[in-house]
């Protein structure tokens, strides 16, 4: 096996429970699990949140929802995203809640002459799905609600800037959201009231209405870009290569696309079977990245190539244990006192947590455990 993705379903557990913590009682948590649960398998992530805690799942296309009741899951599902009118057909099919926001969509919804339960989304300043004005979105509320067909279930909305504590634009956004709520409600008092994301969750109680909707947190990953460990957040992804190859090389020796590692010293190189294909973004290159082999930092040496990148192992050194041929590397993940984090890599290439986990691509199998106890069976390759 060339990698392997290793997903810790306790941890996600764990998590969801660190998140319903500050919530008051009555206020539910819904599980973000779109883009494939991000990156760590949607239909395990669901299994563990609901089992954490979760009593409501999130995704963004019909097509997952489908997929998550084709597994047998029938927990309360919401659709977030856009649907076309076979995506929205199949989304009802699935039993699944869905989102409106404009005159046109609620339209479509009333053509279908299908029973529909629908959450109404205000745009309080995200600037992307949501209706802007708030009349027009009451107007549409009591469209909804006044449909035989149709029920108000939920009024929505989400937030631009939770991420980023010293910036006051969410307090603005939770200010248009409740205001517009609590004039919406006075006519609809029986509708769920959502906006909170996982940094909103740790931010601001005043946030939680009546359900939250962590994502990324959910997986352990900080929703402020900083260290998991900080909001007592547990990662359950562990991302393993091995070494496939160590040869010396001498002073002015290259490794890699355009020489863009040239050896200063006598040292060996590393060769690890995981590139950009497998979600080792190529944008690490001369970034300052490493991995972790026998419990220590090993920097890339090169350019990361498509199937494989280079790794700088050094020089032989007396007193410290020899690399061989089919050393676990670790490329995401912990190996004895040292880690290597989502959030370090995503500072590296100027990016977000989430988007290194989605980018783990599917040549990378997954594997899920309970704390190191294999589900399912016995574990395929334990030398990863």
């Amino acid at each position: 096996m060339r990698a392997v993705a290793r997903v810790n379903v306790a941890a996600i557990e764990r998590n969801v429970a660190r998140l319903r913590e500050p919530l008051a009682p009555g206020t539910a948590l819904c599980a973000v699990v779109k883009a494939d649960g991000y990156g760590h398998g949607a239909v395990q992530a669901a299994r563990a949140a609901l089992a954490g805690g979760a009593r409501w799942l999130a995704v963004v296309t019909a097509g997952e929802a489908t997929a998550l009741r084709r597994a047998g899951i029938d927990a309360r599902l919401l659709v977030m995203g856009p649907l076309t009118d076979p995506e929205l057909d199949e989304a009802l099919d699935a039993g699944a809640e869905v989102v409106a926001w404009e005159p046109a969509g609620i339209e479509r919804l009333l053509a279908r002459g299908r029973p529909a339960a629908v959450h109404l989304k205000l745009d309080s300043g995200m600037g992307r799905l949501g209706q802007r004005d708030p009349d027009l979105a009451r107007q549409l509320a009591d469209r909804i609600a006044g449909a035989a067909h149709l029920r108000l279930s939920g009024l929505m909305t989400h937030f631009a800037t939770a991420d980023d504590r010293d910036d006051d634009f969410f307090d603005r956004q939770l200010e248009r959201f409740a205001t517009w709520v609590e004039r919406v409600r006075a006519d609809h008092p029986d509708v769920v009231v959502h906006a909170a994301n996982s940094a909103a969750i740790l931010r601001d109680p005043a946030s939680h209405f009546d359900l939250v909707r962590p994502g990324v947190a959910i997986y352990g990953m900080d929703p402020f870009g900083v260290d998991p460990d900080d909001q007592r957040l547990e990662p359950a992804l562990e991302w393993r290569s091995r070494l496939v190859s160590i040869k010396p090389c001498d002073p002015g020796d290259s490794v890699g696309y355009g020489r863009r590692f040239v050896a200063d010293r006598a040292t060996r190189i590393g060769n690890v079977p995981v590139g950009y294909a497998d979600g080792v973004r190529r944008g690490l290159t001369g970034r300052g990245a490493e991995v972790l082999v026998r419990g220590r930092r090993v920097p890339f040496a090169g350019t990361v190539s498509m199937d494989s990148i280079g790794i700088d192992l050094g020089p032989l050194a007396d007193g410290r244990s020899v690399e061989e041929i089919d050393d676990a590397v670790t490329v995401l993940g912990r190996d004895g006192e040292q880690r290597i984090t989502a959030e370090e890599l995503a500072r590296l290439l100027d990016t977000i947590n989430y988007e290194i986990t989605c980018g783990i691509g599917p040549r990378v199998p997954r594997r899920y455990h309970r704390d190191g106890v294999p589900l399912g069976g016995v574990e395929d390759d334990p030398g990863l």
